[in-house]
Formats: structure tokens, C-alpha cells, sequence
């Protein structure tokens, strides 16, 4: 079976948004994949500043993404930070990268577009390599992504091809992966643009049921009277509505057209139906937020599989590079020949 592999920045507690637009269609590769999720710590340390945030972020994440339905039996879950070897691989594939890759890379410019007269620190600038060792470590084949992302994959299957040419007189070292591009569609906020906690529209996602209701009766609708018939597509709370359950969505754009039928009954409508399908996660979200310690079993568990992984991975690149294997590789074959 293939191996699939996704990584997820704790920068935040996740929204709504997050499950639309990423949570959710990325457990379905576990029904077609050997699947990795690896919490990205390390790479939330170019924004997040607070240690306490980023401990409660990386909790946060994978309680959300347990209660979402990834088994931690079956799904490879772990911190980054968790696996030293891909700060090694990433030196290796940064010697083998020019600076005006990493220049032209989405994250660096965008961080010029928005703050003239400054440079981004230099986890900004590297951010691709990094993202390309994360890849390249678990002999990944397949990495899903949005249309957006494809520049960061195209540098790292870009990368490995260096490698395998440089150093492996024709035989792979690193696989070579390829792009799974989904549809995943713009999920709007409170006030029709990208849901985004930093804008402060995002719908939180195992909010009690009385507060999510509360926040979804925020959606910014038109001021048309109850009896005037709606437009539904160019409407926030049915275009959440559609991405959550198009058949309540279908139904909900009939009686905005028909007429007789509010934007509050179309928001009460569409609370209804969420809490239908969270309320259920909500419960095990709370209970695994609330056992930190069995959240680190869980990561744990997943990051000793993933190392397994990682060490033969580098291995392979220590054997091709000429660099001596650590004392500690060593001992390990001999007890294998043993």
C-alpha cells in the first residue's frame, strides 16, 4: 500500500474551516493509503512565540483530529519535533537547493508583499527545505494538496531527483512523490471572506452547542423582507450549508427561492445540521483535551513508528553522501546480524 502523508501547523485551535476544507477529505486517504499525519511544530516556530500556546495548539490539534475520526491504531499521528532525522535530511537537501529557489518561494514573498522594508527571519526563507524533508523522510508516494501548494512539491520532487542523481549513480535513494490535488473548496467566515481565526470570522468547531449557534446567527446575510424570495448561491450560511450537507443545503436553497422562508430559519437550519455531525465529536474532543497524557501515548506511539521509517531513510543517505553512520546505527545492525 502507498504511503500518504499530511502536515498540520499548530498555530491555532482549528475552526470550522480547517474541518471543511482539510480535515475531513484528508481522513478519507486512510480508507485508500498508508497514512501519516505529523503535527508541525517546528514549522509554527517561524509565527508562534508563546511556549504555553504552542503546547496547548499541538494538544488541541490532535484531540480534534482523533475525535474527527483518525485512528491512531491504523494512522501514523506524531509530533515533527518528535523526529530529530529530518532536521539532518534537511541539511543534506538545503546543499543541494540554491537561494533563489528558496527566494522565489510563496511563503517569502508573501512575507515581503505584506511587511515592506523588512526580511522574513530565516526559518521563513528555509521553510520549503523543511517541508521537503518532512516529505522525503517517510519514503512518501502521494501528498494531497491544494492548487496553491504545488510550487512546494514541485521543489521537493525536485530536490530528491537532485539527490538521487548526485549521489546514487542511478539508483533511488529518496521516492519521489506525487501530488493528490483536491478541490477543496474556500470556506467563508462569519463575514463571507476566507475563514480565518486571525480575521475573526471563523465558526469554532467544538464550541459548546449554545455558543456555535450563537456564533453562526452572526453570519452576515442580505436585509431582504421574510416573504421576498432569496438568492441562496451568492448567500454565506448556504454556501457553508453546501459544504457541510448538500441535501439540507438543496432543500434550504428551495425555500429561500420560494420565498416565505429567513435568513434566520436558514441559519437555524444550518445550526442544526452541524450539530448533527460535531456533536457527536465534541464529547471525544473534550474527553481526549481533557487526558493530555493519553494524547502523548498517542503521539508517542505514532512518532516510534514514524522513526522506524526515518532511520531507514537516513541510512540510505549516509551510505550515498559518505557520511559516517552515528555509533548508535551501527550497534543497531549488529544486533540485527546478531
Amino acid at each position: 500500500m502507498k504511503t500518504s502523508l499530511t502536515g498540520i501547523k499548530p498555530t491555532a485551535t482549528p475552526h470550522l474551516g480547517n474541518y471543511l476544507g482539510a480535515i475531513r477529505p484528508a481522513l478519507k486517504l486512510a480508507e485508500r493509503f498508508h497514512t501519516f499525519y505529523f503535527i508541525a511544530d517546528y514549522h509554527a516556530l517561524t509565527t508562534v512565540r508563546d511556549p504555553a500556546d504552542m503546547q496547548r495548539y499541538v494538544y488541541d490539534v490532535a484531540a480534534t483530529w482523533i475525535a474527527a475520526g483518525l485512528d491512531p491504531d491504523k494512522t501514523v499521528l506524531f509530533r515533527q519535533s518528535a523526529v530529530p532525522e529530518v532536521f539532518e535530511l534537511a541539511w543534506v537537501l538545503g546543499c543541494l537547493i540554491n537561494t533563489g529557489q528558496l527566494e522565489r518561494g510563496h511563503a517569502y514573498k508573501d512575507f515581503l508583499a505584506k511587511n515592506e522594508g523588512h526580511k522574513p527571519n530565516a526559518g521563513v526563507t528555509y521553510y520549503p527545505v523543511l517541508m521537503a524533508a518532512d516529505i522525503l523522510l517517510y519514503d512518501t508516494d502521494v501528498v494531497p494538496i491544494g492548487k496553491d501548494q504545488k510550487q512546494h512539491l514541485e521543489l521537493t520532487r525536485d530536490v530528491a531527483e537532485r539527490v538521487n542523481h548526485v549521489f546514487g549513480g542511478g539508483d533511488p535513494i529518496l521516492v519521489v512523490p506525487e501530488a493528490i490535488i483536491g478541490d477543496a473548496p474556500l470556506v467563508p467566515g462569519l463575514d463571507g471572506e476566507k475563514m480565518s481565526k486571525s480575521r475573526g470570522n471563523a465558526i469554532p468547531l467544538f464550541a459548546p452547542a449554545k455558543k456555535l449557534r450563537k456564533t453562526i446567527m452572526r453570519i452576515e446575510t442580505g436585509s431582504e423582507p421574510l416573504e421576498a424570495p432569496k438568492d441562496p448561491e451568492s448567500s454565506t450560511v448556504w454556501q457553508l450549508c453546501r459544504q457541510l450537507t448538500p441535501a439540507v443545503a438543496d432543500e434550504m436553497a428551495d425555500k429561500l427561492r420560494a420565498g416565505g422562508y429567513g435568513w434566520g430559519h436558514a441559519k437555524q437550519d444550518f445550526f442544526e445540521a452541524l450539530d448533527h455531525e460535531l456533536g457527536p465529536m465534541r464529547e471525544t474532543y473534550q474527553e481526549l483535551r481533557a487526558d493530555e497524557e493519553q494524547l502523548d501515548l498517542f503521539l508517542a506511539s505514532g512518532a516510534e513508528r514514524a522513526r522506524n521509517r526515518a532511520r531507514n531513510t537516513m541510512m540510505r543517505v549516509r551510505e550515498a553522501t559518505g557520511i559516517r553512520r552515528p555509533l548508535s546505527d551501527l550497534r543497531r545492525t549488529v544486533e540485527i546480524k546478531k
